[in-house]
């Protein structure tokens, strides 16, 4: 595993990348970054919105570059949006600019996690179980191959997730 100044947290929404990622940063000394929050930032506007007015595809545009312009700092700690990794340039640009962790949880965990946030645009639907388990089926397998560690969120607090990454990372830069 190779040991690098940036840490980016990749995994579908509900997993706990915000949350873990506050931790970690003050833990790693690193500047924390939510990508949806810097892009509601500096559009003026929250996500709901952006997708309402330019659709899925204008937010993927806008959070590429703002992924291009943040990875590109250092001593950063940079908690992804769930579909940052469909973009085959955002994956090689997380993966060549820093330490990715995976941060995944079960179908049924996110379910719950997501089932009273209306921010999520994509989850605004009839069954959002159903949605869940499609975006799931089809990112797993982006988040993997972007990863350096793959972490399991189980039923485990923030806290515990935090320290196990931490701890974790801490080995893989040892060796």
């Amino acid at each position: 595993m190779r040991r690098s100044s940036n840490i980016f947290l990749v995994g579908p929404m509900g997993a706990g990348k915000t949350t873990v990622g506050r931790l970690l940063a003050r833990h790693f000394n690193l500047d924390f970054i939510d990508l949806d929050a810097e892009i509601e930032e500096r559009c003026g506007a929250d996500i709901p919105w952006i997708f309402d007015v330019e659709g899925e595809d204008g937010f993927r545009r806008r959070e590429s570059a703002l992924l291009d312009e943040l990875s590109q700092q250092t001593g950063i700690l940079l908690a992804t949006g769930g579909g940052a990794v469909l973009n085959e340039q955002n994956r090689r640009w997380l993966s060549e600019r820093g330490y990715v962790v995976y941060l995944c949880a079960t179908l049924e965990q996110l379910v719950e996690r997501t089932s009273r946030d209306r921010k999520r645009p994509l989850l605004q639907v009839e069954n959002p179980r159903q949605v869940l388990e499609s975006l799931l089926e089809h990112r797993d397998p982006l988040y993997r191959e972007v990863a350096d560690l793959i972490v399991t969120t189980e039923t485990r607090s923030p806290q515990a997730v935090s320290k196990d990454v931490e701890q974790q990372i801490l080995d893989s830069w040892a060796c």
